[in-house]
């Protein structure tokens, strides 16, 4: 069956999280975590859902920039798109003019990454499997077609990436069989963020302790003598033994993280995430190189760009965990680049997760990590936060401080039309109710 794509729609949707200071951290003190959300349609009825992640204004300009894609992709086929995956992102990422206002980053490439999420949807639902059975169960040979290695074959080429997937055919099924027993290790980043009271704090803690977690992050940055009393605080709650990490989201200039981490060391945690510019990768070096003696690494890559920024993180030895998002990079096929890079150079993968649906997606593409890329566990886990998976038609499942892998054909991106409705930007109900306060 040909699925010729008739229709393109986008919806700015938002939730009002700051309300109660979810997802707050030292550099958005307020976020409405929010999604361009894209619906793809079909002649044949199918449809295929994508998003990109936001935290409120100027998600509208994401919506223009996805406006601006659309004819690159209404009447096309699915079957066309799939059969030169690696020509249609390049049509995506190198459009002529669009390019300009790119190339492969900002806006237009968190529209790139919503078209193309929606595209990987209905290709898993035309499968009738979920993404991450679709990726598992493809050729190695396809996969490494679905992946633009421009500017990358100075450290991953294509023979390279082939050989990986093939290596790790070997038990395959036995880790798929794993995954489907036990899930994904998760880490549980709910229970402290920055505008969380010490009450709230010391109740998720001991809720998430009572629920199985032991893995926890918690946000820093803001006041350093409140940042060693908060981390204190939930190292007492912890205990001793569970792991504890931090995460300053791009706070500081490169010498002060080194010294504000330096005065966190007691409290031991695994890793500083984002300790500075998301650009800036010799800092990120010598922030990685400063800290090693005190045994904490550095962890970044939820806003790193593309996978040539990825690459080069990798080879200046910049970050000690690399965390993918679902919806900054270009989709599944941006993704796999880096999934393959970061095996090659033998530092681990620690997704993003969070916001609106970001747990939905990535856990996917983890899930495809362990079974056909690094099959290891070791150093590895997926963020999870406990906000607006109710608005999911597929909504993560944790079970043991794991994410178990999704059953539901797709990439588990498809929202409830009653939120989409109720939820967008400025003509939903809930926001009509807010803005006319």
């Amino acid at each position: 069956m040909v699925h010729k794509i008739i229709k393109l729609a986008v919806t700015d949707v938002r939730f009002p999280t700051s309300l109660e200071q979810h997802g707050s951290d030292a550099m958005h003190r307020d976020p409405d975590y929010s999604a361009a959300y894209v619906v793809i349609s079909t002649d044949v009825g199918l449809r295929g859902y994508g998003l990109t992640f936001t935290v409120g204004r100027g998600t509208e300009i994401v919506v223009c920039a996805v406006e601006a894609l659309a004819g690159l992709v209404v009447g096309k086929s699915l079957e066309e798109i799939i059969s030169d995956f690696r020509g249609f992102y390049r049509l995506l990422t190198s459009d002529g003019q669009m390019r300009w206002i790119g190339p492969e980053k900002g806006v237009i490439h968190l529209a790139t990454a919503a078209v193309l999420n929606a595209v990987w949807d209905l290709w898993a639902r035309a499968e009738g499997k979920p993404l991450w059975k679709l990726l598992v169960d493809m050729d190695p040979k396809q996969i490494v077609s679905c992946i633009d290695f421009r500017y990358i074959t100075d450290a991953l080429t294509e023979q390279e990436a082939l050989d990986i997937l093939m290596k790790a055919q070997e038990g395959k099924q036995q880790r798929e069989d794993q995954m489907l027993k036990e899930g994904y290790p998760a880490y549980t980043t709910s229970c402290a963020w920055m505008g969380y009271s010490d009450q709230q704090l010391k109740q998720l803690c001991t809720d998430a302790l009572n629920n199985g977690w032991t893995k926890f992050k918690m946000k820093v940055g803001a006041d350093l003598e409140d940042d060693i009393r908060r981390c204190r605080l939930i190292r007492q709650m912890i205990g001793p033994d569970n792991t504890l990490m931090i995460d300053a989201n791009q706070r500081w200039d490169v010498g002060e993280a080194i010294a504000w981490v330096s005065r966190l060391a007691e409290f031991r945690p695994l890793w500083i995430e984002e300790p500075t510019s998301p650009d800036d990768i010799l800092g990120h070096a010598a922030i990685s190189k400063a800290l090693a003696p005190l045994g904490i690494r550095v962890a970044t890559g939820e806003q790193c760009h593309n996978r040539v920024m990825f690459k080069q993180f990798l080879q200046a030895s910049a970050l000690q965990f690399v965390q993918i998002d679902s919806c900054r990079l270009g989709s599944v096929n941006e993704n796999l680049a880096v999934l393959l890079m970061a095996h090659k150079f033998q530092v681990p993968v620690c997704p993003h997760a969070g916001g609106v649906g970001l747990c939905e997606l990535v856990q996917h593409l983890i899930l495809f990590d362990y079974i056909c890329v690094s099959a290891d566990l070791n150093n590895r886990m997926c963020e999870y936060v406990d906000h607006l998976h109710e608005h999911f038609t597929s909504p993560a499942v944790i079970r043991n401080a794991c994410y178990m892998p999704p059953k539901d054909p797709g990439y588990s991106s498809e929202m409830l039309e009653s939120s989409v409705h109720t939820h967008q930007y400025p003509e939903g109900d809930v926001w009509k109710t807010l803005l006319n306060k």
